[in-house]
């Protein structure tokens, strides 16, 4: 059962869906990709609304909310859903994974361990939600979700790292559409400080 819960199903939320384990699943281009699909098509058809986001090896962090009639609450327990079959289909069938007898079985052991007994269990079962309400703390979150990937050793600049909204926020363009906030330059040094 999950501590946390989405108070606000059409609120602005901090979200952290993380792998089971800590697994570093995705230093894979393949499971991002899906990840990347999935996302564009829950901000299609189901109407979740991205303003920032970043792809880790081992979780997502998503700044979002629910324009629509669905709830957020269903829309992440659908992207996990598909995720994870499509996830699993790729490790299972896909290209060259080296970890592939490991994953599984981890992703077995937790399955067996959940609640429904399922035959693997790949994600978290929370979504660690983090209800938005000011300026100044959605600037924050924003500054530290992009600057994951500095903080890793992975790219110099937040922009550079392909699968992160930094891109969007800096250059105007990324792998998936969010929805920039516009931060004024007063929280600049807030933000960098931080």
């Amino acid at each position: 059962m999950s501590r946390y819960k989405i108070t606000d199903q059409h609120g602005l939320n901090f979200l952290t869906l993380t792998v089971v384990d800590w697994v570093d699943l995705f230093i894979r281009k393949s499971y991002k990709d899906i990840l990347i699909e999935s996302l564009q098509f829950c901000q299609k058809e189901k109407g979740l609304a991205v303003y920032a986001y970043i792809i880790m090896s081992s979780h997502l962090h998503l700044i979002a909310d629910a324009t629509g009639e669905i709830p957020l609450s269903d829309i992440l327990r659908d992207f996990k859903k598909y995720t994870s079959r499509q996830i699993l289909n790729e490790i299972e069938n896909g290209g060259y994974e080296s970890r592939r007898e490991w994953m599984l079985h981890r992703f077995a052991y937790r399955g067996h361990q959940s609640p429904g007994k399922r035959q693997y269990q790949l994600w978290q079962s929370d979504n660690h939600p983090i209800e938005l309400y000011t300026l100044p703390v959605i600037a924050q979150k924003i500054d530290y979700l992009h600057n994951n990937s500095v903080v890793e050793g992975w790219v110099v600049q937040p922009e550079h790292y392909l699968y992160s909204s930094a891109s969007n926020y800096v250059l105007g363009t990324g792998l998936l559409d969010v929805k920039v906030i516009d931060i004024p330059m007063s929280w600049e040094g807030y933000v960098q400080g931080g």
